[in-house]
């Protein structure tokens, strides 16, 4: 009976959609939500021709000049400077969020009510609680509330997965991983609300949340987490005297403002086969955008550089010992996402991260429009997984405010 249901509601969406095309907004204009709007443009044009038509209607943003820069950038109707005026919009159904993390439940919230499907850039929120609250109120929305891991996108990081569980590379045994970042090391990069908030909301959020997504994407559940460190190296920023988007070093007054949270932390965790160790940093100099890790398994490793997005490096273990060592394996259009996702699907014709988004994009607009899940890319990750995510982050930091105990997740 459910099932039925469910197909009947698959079926009206996709006529209804087919009909009127899936109205698109995005708020926030900033770094990620220019990256959000590029994505949506782009969706239609990957794979076979199953979309309804996008319409790309709006970008929302409190500074009405880039909402209005970025809407004009990236082939929108319009933009707006409210949420408020996007949820009341009757052309639009999809809403991507991409805004500081402490506005998230409030937005998320306001177009779940508005009967608008969601998909909310990570961490869920800025707390755990309010993060709780976002998901119960997904549960019970008529729409759909996703919540944005790219790197699951990343089709080295699926490849890797995929060797995983099929028994290539086999049983994990260990995860090291690192997110080095390098936007705030210069004591002259301007405040911003990446810099506020409590232990745990700076690095470990910002980009701690990819990194541990990441590792039980591949690994599994982690059931503890111990010897958890935050620290603040820089613990002042000047205020900017305009507004800022994204990372931008834009001009600053000689007026500054303590740092609330964390510019580095480390911890390690506990599998259920296996160990990892994590670092996390946004004042790595020289490494503007750097996530890597290795997985090391019964039968052999395979590391990822998201500096080079277009490979891995593997090694199979066949016993010869003396001749045993790391290989590059160039993506192509056998491994996940990038058959038939390409324009020019070709071996080693190379792909990014923000191709990353258009997949991400694609999957949502694909489940909001009515495609089954055999039809489809996997599915975006639900609010309980944001919810899980941000779970592990508190006993990261709860294991840091108390001299690396162990915590049980």
């Amino acid at each position: 009976m459910e099932r039925s249901k469910a197909l009947t509601s698959l079926n009206v969406s996709r006529e209804k959609y087919m009909a009127h095309g899936i109205g698109v907004a995005v708020i926030g204009a900033g770094m990620a939500g220019k990256a959000h709007a590029a994505a949506y443009r782009t969706a239609s044009t990957l794979y076979d021709p199953r979309l309804p038509p996008v319409r790309l209607v709006s970008i929302g943003d409190v500074n009405a000049e880039f909402g209005s820069l970025a809407a004009r950038r990236f082939g929108y109707e319009r933009s707006d400077t409210s949420w408020q005026a996007i949820a009341e919009a009757h052309d639009i159904d999809v809403v991507s969020v991409v805004i500081a993390n402490s506005l998230h439940r409030e937005v998320v919230e306001g177009l779940l009510a508005a009967g608008k499907h969601v998909l909310c850039e990570k961490p869920l929120s800025d707390t755990l609680e309010e993060a709780r609250a976002m998901a119960d109120a997904a549960r019970t929305a008529s729409s759909i509330a996703r919540i944005g891991f790219t790197f699951r996108r990343t089709p080295g990081i699926a490849y890797i997965r995929d060797l995983i569980r099929n028994g290539i590379l086999g049983k994990v045994l260990h995860f090291s991983g690192r997110y080095w970042t390098d936007y705030g090391f210069s004591p002259e990069a301007p405040m911003s609300w990446r810099y506020k908030g409590g232990p745990g909301s700076g690095a470990l959020a910002d980009v701690g949340s990819h990194l541990a997504y990441v590792s039980e994407f591949l690994c599994g559940d982690i059931k503890s987490i111990s010897g958890g460190r935050l620290t603040t190296a820089i613990d002042k920023r000047p205020l900017p005297l305009g507004a800022v988007i994204g990372h931008d070093h834009a001009a600053v007054s000689d007026v500054f403002e303590a740092v609330e949270n964390d510019d580095y932390a480390a911890f390690n965790a506990e599998f259920e086969h296996g160990a990892g160790s994590f670092e996390v940093s946004r004042v790595a100099a020289g490494h503007a955008n750097s996530l890597n890790f290795e997985v090391f398994c019964e039968n052999g490793s395979a590391k990822f550089d998201q500096r080079r997005p277009a490979e891995i490096q593997l090694f199979l273990n066949d016993g010869s010992g003396t001749e045993s060592g790391y290989r590059q394996v160039i993506l192509g259009p056998g491994h996940p996402y990038i058959a038939g996702g390409l324009a020019m699907d070709a071996p080693e014709v190379g792909f990014g991260q923000n191709d990353a988004f258009a997949y991400q994009s694609r999957a949502f607009l694909e489940e909001v429009a009515g495609l089954s899940e055999e039809q489809s890319l996997p599915r975006c990750a639900t609010f309980d997984v944001g919810v899980r995510n941000m779970e592990l982050l508190a006993a990261v930091t709860e294991s840091a405010l108390n001299n690396g105990k162990t915590i049980t997740t």
